[in-house]
């Protein structure tokens, strides 16, 4: 089952920011009753790694880099099959 992290908005006060609640770049509510996106949040579904930034941008970014990493396997496995020739 691959691993996954999904990305959340959430508002100041901690509450999440529903997808509808669209934003300018920097982050500035284009919906009316929004007070605006705060930080983004990623959580790896692994338990092991997860992420809060203002940045959306950047929490996508590292997330990804993040998934990549799994699918890459175990460094050492990786060193034993170069050994093995395989």
């Amino acid at each position: 089952m691959p691993f996954r992290a999904p990305l959340t908005n959430h508002h100041a006060d901690g509450t999440l920011c529903p997808a509808d609640h669209k934003h300018t770049s920097s982050a500035k509510p284009l919906h009316p009753d929004c007070p605006g996106r705060a930080y983004t949040q990623a959580i790896c579904s692994c338990g092991g790694w997860d992420m809060k930034q203002f940045g959306k941008g950047y929490v996508n970014e590292c997330r990804n880099r993040h998934l990549a990493a799994h699918t890459q396997g175990p460094k050492v496995l990786r060193n034993l099959l170069r050994l093995d020739g395989s």
